[in-house]
Order: structure tokens, then sequence, then C-alpha cells
């Protein structure tokens, strides 16, 4: 039907058509118009407007921006509220005042009476409210009620658009004048289109303002809003802690005393503690001001108060201390006493740098130097007891005896040093008396023991018991004892008068030196030394040197030699000589001429002389006894033993009498130098005893001294070493042969003794 001709008769109604009204472009909503978006033609045919015929590639209005940049977020609507809802609880508020006449009072003509003008958005309404004012005699509150007020005649109300500050304004008769509004009001106001007028001042009451000049203001102490119980959670346990220092020198045997102020955070109560020092002279009170509140005018009191009878309260005292008047520097009044806070402690400091933003100065000295007392003067020995016990009396009123050194007791008990003496003698009669003295390590006492001697008429024993031995020429109150420093050979004592040298001692006189180097002189030890290797007693020192000497040798030539045959080893493998595993001929030849290089080695080639003496140029004192050869066959006995194997080598007779030879010359080179003492032992034949008493020379018994650097070692004077002026080459000690008898030998050298 769409290509029919448009001619009368050819045009056919539509039958599903039954609205012929033009569509409306609005909708009313709420009394309200909106636009409709869509809308259709007659009978809600589409518009021929809408088809896309009519839209071309620039109709700005057909085009679609969404095609090309993509659909956009569209505002929303906002949402609808009706004016009830959108005005509610919303208020305009003035304030504003009107003038009451007063006929029946002589005191007054008008008053003026305040009132608030609230104007209701949410239906137009106006109420008057007056604040309530205590004790003003009128009927106050809600003067007019909530409804809309008339203004005209003609049935108009007061509106919002009314209202001014600085109007007047009628409501039933009663004139209200504005004189501000609030900030909401300015605001709507101003939104509106409405600028409110500056504030005015409300206008006073004259009757209102006579009263409150004829009534005397009450003042009243309003205590500070102070939680008591929160405090205590909070600051209990925290305490300041200050030092102080009170100066009473300005009284009679007045003196600086320290005292110990502590100020509690919890309750704001202070306390003083008294710093008890020793020996000060005071009764050690503990407190002086229990904890209370301290005041810091403690004299400033009312008039009127009766201080004889009652005790000052929080109502009679000013102002207390607080924390922000103790400052380290500062003078605080403790009841009528100065004192000067000199030092706090840590936490104290920080409690002030982090609560209070306060930091304390460093800590001040308050000590003043006394001056030196004079040492007590000891009172002489009166010869009394001992010295200790003496002084001992002058110590306490109660005398206790001395304290001993226990550990040096227990560590050293039944440990002494011995000594041989003689007298320095004047009577002809004492030089051949000898004593012993026993130096004890315990108590460091000695005493002093003599030999008896037969047919002498001396009894002998105990010359002195033991007792601490003191130096000549010493303080008597603060005396220098003998020490084992002291005792050295040739060294002279004095005991009580009588003079002591020294010439002998034990072997244990010589180890305690060595373990206690320090405690002795150089050359006092190397004295020791030389006497003792003279009298023989470091015989097995000088062996048991030799052997690890020896032993140190052997050890040093089998490390060698390992460590050569190991490079040899390192440099066959390497040069790859002598076959190995690839020329077992050659590698058996190389071992056979090793062999034999080690057969021939191990003979003897050396011929010794005729019974192992050689001429020597060097007389030996020492006759030497040489022995036959003992008899080394081989017997069935010793065959009986050794058959089980076959040795790689057997010395011959012949090779066994070179040895022997060889070890008796050994043994005659070393009694001639003197470095070995030799051992007797008796002659298979009758033959002269080699160690018989010869003649004896005369000649000084001298030992060698000690080499020592230049200024290595200082030695005081009074320890002198002193020889022995005795005629003989050796002593009895550790002879040679007879122990118990006085051989000299012949070859004996005297020593020069060379001064430094």
């Amino acid at each position: 039907m769409a290509g029919l001709p448009k001619l009368p008769g050819f045009n056919f109604q539509d039958p599903t058509i039954s609205k012929f009204h033009r569509s409306q472009t609005f909708n009313i909503c709420n009394g309200y118009k909106q636009p409709k978006i869509d809308y259709s033609g007659i009978g809600g045919r589409e518009l021929t407007a809408h088809s896309v015929k009519y839209s071309g590639k620039s109709d700005p209005i057909r085009y679609d921006p969404s095609l090309t940049y993509g659909r956009c977020k569209t505002k929303p609507f906002p949402q609808f509220l009706p004016h009830f809802a959108l005005y509610d609880q919303k208020c305009l508020t003035f304030k504003a005042f009107f003038k009451q006449s007063v006929v029946e009072s002589p005191h007054e003509f008008y008053r003026v009476r305040p009132v608030n003008i609230i104007y209701f958005l949410e239906d137009d309404t106006i109420c008057v409210i007056e604040p309530r004012v205590a004790n003003s005699g009128l009927l106050q509150g809600k003067l007019v009620k909530r409804s809309k007020i008339p203004k005209y005649e003609d049935g108009s109300y007061w509106h919002w658009k009314d209202f001014q500050v600085g109007k007047d304004l009628a409501f039933y008769g009663i004139v209200y004048h504005t004189v501000d509004c609030d900030l909401f009001t300015r605001e709507y106001m101003k939104s509106q289109g409405l600028d409110m007028a500056d504030p005015e001042e409300m206008p006073y009451d004259p009757y209102t303002f006579n009263r409150q000049l004829q009534v005397i203001p009450k003042v009243t102490k309003t205590p500070p809003a102070d939680d008591k119980f929160r405090r205590f959670l909070e600051y209990d346990g925290k305490v300041l802690r200050f030092k102080a220092a009170w100066d009473d020198r300005e009284n009679e045997y007045g003196d600086i005393m320290k005292f110990e102020i502590l100020y509690f955070l919890s309750d704001d109560t202070v306390a003083v503690k008294n710093v008890q020092e020793e020996n000060s002279g005071r009764d050690p009170y503990p407190v002086l001001l229990r904890k209370m509140k301290l005041p810091k005018i403690y004299t400033d009191s009312p008039v009127t108060y009766p201080a004889i009878y009652l005790e000052k309260t929080e109502n009679e005292v000013t102002e207390y201390y607080q924390p922000k008047d103790f400052l380290v520097g500062n003078t605080i009044f403790v009841l009528g006493r100065d004192m000067l806070l000199y030092d706090c402690d840590k936490f104290t400091r920080d409690y002030f740098r982090n609560a209070l933003g306060i930091e304390q100065k460093p800590a001040i000295s308050v000590n003043v130097e006394k001056p030196e007392t004079p040492a007590p003067q000891v009172p002489p020995h009166d010869g009394l007891g001992s010295l200790e016990d003496s002084l001992q009396n002058t110590l306490t009123f109660m005398p206790k005896p001395p304290r001993k050194d226990v550990m040096k007791q227990i560590v050293n008990a039944n440990k002494y040093l011995r000594f041989e003496m003689k007298m320095d003698a004047v009577h002809p009669e004492d030089t051949i008396r000898r004593f012993i003295l026993f130096y004890s390590l315990a108590d460091g006492t000695c005493k002093i023991q003599e030999p008896p001697i037969k047919n002498s008429g001396i009894l002998g024993g105990k010359y002195l018991r033991s007792t601490l031995l003191v130096k000549p020429e010493s303080d008597p109150l603060n005396p220098e004892l003998y020490t084992p420093a002291d005792f050295y050979i040739g060294a002279t004592i004095i005991v009580f008068g009588q003079r002591f040298i020294i010439t002998g001692a034990d072997l244990y006189v010589y180890r305690y030196m060595q373990e206690n180097s320090s405690k002795f002189p150089c050359e006092v030890i190397e004295s020791m030394r030389n006497w003792m290797f003279n009298q023989g007693y470091l015989k097995d020192d000088v062996e048991d040197l030799t052997k690890d000497k020896l032993d140190a040798k052997k050890v040093y030539d089998e490390s060698i030699e390992e460590r050569k045959q190991t490079d040899m080893e390192k440099c066959m493998q390497e040069l790859k000589v002598g076959g190995g595993a690839h020329d077992p001929e050659v590698e058996e030849a190389k071992k056979q001429k090793i062999l034999q290089e080690y057969e021939d080695s191990i003979k003897h080639t050396y011929k010794v002389p005729a019974h192992g003496i050689l001429p020597v140029k060097t007389d030996c004192a020492y006759p030497v006894y040489i022995g036959e050869a003992k008899d080394l066959s081989c017997t069935e006995d010793i065959e009986g033993k050794y058959t089980s194997y076959t040795p790689k080598h057997i010395d011959t007779p012949e090779e066994i009498r070179q040895k022997y030879y060889a070890g008796v010359l050994k043994q005659h080179q070393d009694v001639c130098d003197g470095r070995y003492p030799v051992e007797c032992s008796e002659p298979p034949s009758k033959e002269p005893d080699p160690c018989a008493k010869q003649e004896e020379k005369s000649g000084p018994l001298m030992v060698s001294p000690p080499v020592i650097p230049p200024g290595a070692c200082k030695i005081d004077k009074k320890k002198v070493v002193r020889f022995s002026e005795e005629s003989r080459c050796t002593t009895d000690r550790n002879d040679l042969c007879r122990l118990k008898e006085e051989i000299t030998h012949c070859d004996c050298t005297d020593y020069k003794e060379e001064c430094p």
C-alpha cells in the first residue's frame, strides 16, 4: 500500500488508530511541569522528524557522539523533596526586645524585655519566646504561640521576606525591635538575595541594673577540678627526688648538712629525709619533715587566726610549693630553713624535660674542703710485749689481737729457708762455732740453732727462739725486718748486736730463689748458683740439661734426615730415576748399594791408643785408674739367648775394647775439665787408693762472679758477697769420693776477686 499514488479513492484508514489528539510535551508531577524526553505524533505514530531519513552526516541534532567517543555518564536528576521535608527543623532566629510600661511602681517606669523571634520555614509560622531570668517576678517563657501571624487586615501574613535586623515588627499590638540574628539566618537570607544589617546593642533594663549594683557579689574559692583517685592511679609511686644542703654555719657548732627532698606527685606532698654521714657527731634521726603539703610562706596567715591553738589548713595557706618551684640552683624554705637544691636524680630530670619542658641545671658541688687533720702520734714502745700488740692498744679502746695472714700461714706451713752462719768473731774461741738460721715463710720469724761440737766446751742447742729480726738503725715505731732477699752467701746480719756471716745454704733456698726471682736481686741469685755448683748440689741439673740438649739435637738431626729423604723421594719421582716397578733389577741393585754403605759407615776405623790415654798438656789432679776390660767373648749361655734371630751387625772383641777405652777417655777429659765429678770404684786388684787424702794447699775458695751487663742490676751496698777465708779447695759437702771428709786436690787454681 505504500506504493499507491496519493489520489482520491486510493487512501485507506488504519483501523488500529483510535486516538487522534496531539501528544503533550510536559508531564505534571506534584504540581510541577517536567518536559518529556520521548513523545510520539497523532495516534501514537512515530514522528517523521525522528526517522533516519531526516538525519544527515553533519546533522548536529541526530549526531550521536557516543558512537565516536563512547557513552558518557549522565548527570542524575536530583531527588524530588517536598517543601515540608526540605525545610523540616529549619528556623530563622532573630533577637529582639520590647518595652513594657510600669505605672504602679515609683522606682521604675518601664522595663526592657529581651525575646527571641523564631520563624519556621516549614510552614511559615512564628513564635516569640522570652528567656527565663531567676527572681524576675515576671511570667516568662513562650509569649506568642507558634502560628501564622496576620500582618494587615487584608488577610496577609508575616513572611520571612519582611524580616530585617533593626526593624520594628508588630505582633498582636506589641512592637518588637530586632537587634541581631544568628549565623544560619544571615547565610539563608544572603542566599535569597537579602543582606542583614549589622547587629545592634541590646539596651539594658534600668531596674535590673540598679538592683545588680545593690547586691554585694559573693566571692568564693572554687576548688580545682582535680580527680584525686585518677592522680593516685597515674602517679602512685612516682617521686621527684632532690638533693639539698642547709648551711647552718652562722650558728654555733653549725655545719653544712645534707638532706634529701621527696616530692610525691600523687598528692603534691613533700618529705625531707636526713642524709646521715659517718662520724658526724649528730643523732641519727631519719626524717626532718614528715609527708605533708609544704607552704611557700609558712608565716603568712590571717590576723584572726589563733595559731596557738589550731594547726593551719588549706584555708589559711595562700600557696603551696609545686614541682615548677623545685629547680637545681634555687633555694626553698622548709619551715624556716633555707635549703639549696644542688642535684636531682635521672627520673626527675626526665620528668621536668618531658612533662614541664624545663631542663634542669647540672649538679652543683657543695662539698667544703676540710683542713687536713694531723696524724695521731703513736706513743713510744715501752718494751713490754711485741710491737704489734702495743700498737693495737693505741688504735681501739677495746684492744684486739693483731690480724694475721691466715692464707700465708696455711700455704707456707712448715716451710723454712735454712742458712749456715758463723760469728764475725772477736774472740778466737768463737771461730769454730757454726750456726743454722731458720727463716719461716709462714710468719717471717727467724730462729737460730747451734750444732754441738764435741770436746769444745760449747753446749750448743737453741741460740734464738722464733722472733722477728729487726734491722739495725731502723725506726723503732716502724721497724724494717729482715727478709729472704737479705740472706745470701757472704751477707752480714746483726742479731741483737751480734754480727753473723752467712757461709752456706741448702738446695731448697736456691729452688725458692728460682721460683721467686722477682723478690731477689740478680747478683744474689747468681752468687747462690755459683756456690751451689761448686758444692756439687747442681749435679742433677747439669745432667738433665745435658740430656735435654742431646735429645733436642737428636730430634733436630732426625727431622733433617726425614726432610732430606722426603725431598729425595720427590726428586726421584719427578725425574723417574731408579726404574721403580718398571725396572726391578735397578731398584734391587740400588738397595744393595745403600745397604753396603751403611755397613761400612758403622765400622770403627779410628784407633784408640793403649788404655785410651792421650798425651795432654793439662795435668789432671784426679788420678784415674783404668781397669782391665771385661771378657765379652760369647759363651754358651749368651748364645742360647740369641738363637732365635740373627743380628744385622755384631761388634768384634777389638771393637768392644776400643769402645770401652774411648768411654774411659771421655770420663778422663770430663774430670780434667771440671764439669763432672769422678765416680770412684774399687779396682779388681790391690792398687793405691785414687781418692787418698793429699796434702792441703793453702788458698781461699773462690767462686766465679756472675756475668752481668753494666747497669743491669744494682745491688744494695749493704749486700756484699763475701768469699770464704778458709784455705781449702773444696768443702766436705758432696765430695767426689768420701762424704763427711775434707779433701784438697792438688791442681785447684786460686781465683782472684775482680772489683767492678
